[in-house]
């Protein structure tokens, strides 16, 4: 087993008033929390990351997401130099000593310090954060209403180019689609792969319900396979909701009766508009609240817990 964390000597009102990184070993205040302008996952994006949540003292899924980090990793043959028990405490006591019961925590795994070559070989030891702190990515009166999406050019990347199942550094295909987004008005883009088919969104994954089927793409035309995604699946098929990963159109999801978006940031949230079509009756839907309570009762109960 590694050492525990060391917490760096800071005064106690740099404590209060500011968040503890975990970096390396030790936790040093957030304006302290330094990497190397030649680390590789600046440069290039060579690294993985993982985003969790905690609700009142209990990290949600954290097996699985600690499950799909070290598989990120391996797949780009990184080496965190953590094993996966070590890595759950890790974020746990970063949740301790940071005092926080609810929580978004991104857990972060570069290449490491190189040089400005491409070379991975060049990178000696990994580099790894842990990052935990609060979050509110859409507004709460889109979780009452319903919020409106747009489909933007840029597309998916190709599965073959880079695995959307890797959860890399490299976002730069996602910041795309969320900038073309933004400068249409919207807040979230649906993208397609390269084939015209649905893929997911910039940060989410996407259901539609028909006829109180529900629906979403499956993982090899370019979608994540979320965490929250999973969990919706199997709550609905708990639930009595039949489920089905197919591929979809646009054409699909404009005559779709429910829509909604998930992920672990924007957890479970109704969409009612997708580029100017209305959504079924333009309201959250009612396969898609029945969801989103089973969501919200999970939360409570699938995790790891700690105290603080």
């Amino acid at each position: 087993m590694s050492k525990a964390p060391k917490k760096k000597t800071v005064k106690p009102t740099e404590l209060q008033n500011e968040l503890l990184i975990y970096l390396n070993g030790e936790f040093v205040p957030k304006s302290e929390a330094k990497v190397s302008v030649f680390d590789h996952g600046l440069l290039y994006g060579d690294g993985v990351f993982e985003g969790i949540r905690s609700y009142n003292c209990l990290v949600f899924k954290l097996k699985e997401h600690l499950e799909r980090l070290f598989e990120s990793a391996h797949t780009i043959m990184l080496t965190i130099p953590y094993n996966q028990e070590e890595m759950t405490e890790i974020i746990l006591e970063t949740l301790r000593v940071n005092k926080l019961r609810d929580a978004y925590i991104r857990v972060v795994v570069t290449r490491g310090e190189g040089d400005l070559g491409l070379d991975p070989r060049k990178c000696k030891k990994a580099t790894v954060f842990v990052i935990a702190d609060s979050i509110v990515l859409y507004p709460e009166k889109l979780y009452r209403n319903g919020m409106g999406i747009i489909t933007v050019p840029t597309v998916r990347n190709l599965p073959e180019a880079v695995n959307p199942q890797v959860k890399s550094l490299n976002y730069l295909n996602n910041i795309m689609a969320k900038i073309e987004a933004n400068n249409s008005g919207y807040m979230e883009a649906l993208m397609l792969n390269p084939q015209g088919y649905v893929a997911e969104c910039t940060g989410d994954n996407i259901f539609m319900v028909k006829e109180r089927i529900l629906s979403t793409p499956p993982a090899h035309v370019g979608a994540l396979k979320g965490i929250t995604r999973q969990a919706i699946i199997d709550l609905a098929r708990r639930n009595d909701v039949p489920v089905q990963e197919r591929m979809l159109t646009r054409h699909d999801l404009f005559n779709a009766d429910e829509m909604f978006l998930t992920g672990t940031a924007a957890e479970v949230i109704p969409v009612v508009s997708l580029d100017g079509r209305q959504i079924g009756n333009a309201k959250p839907g009612r396969v898609t609240a029945k969801l989103r309570s089973a969501f919200a009762d999970l939360t409570k109960r699938d995790g790891a817990r700690y105290s603080i």
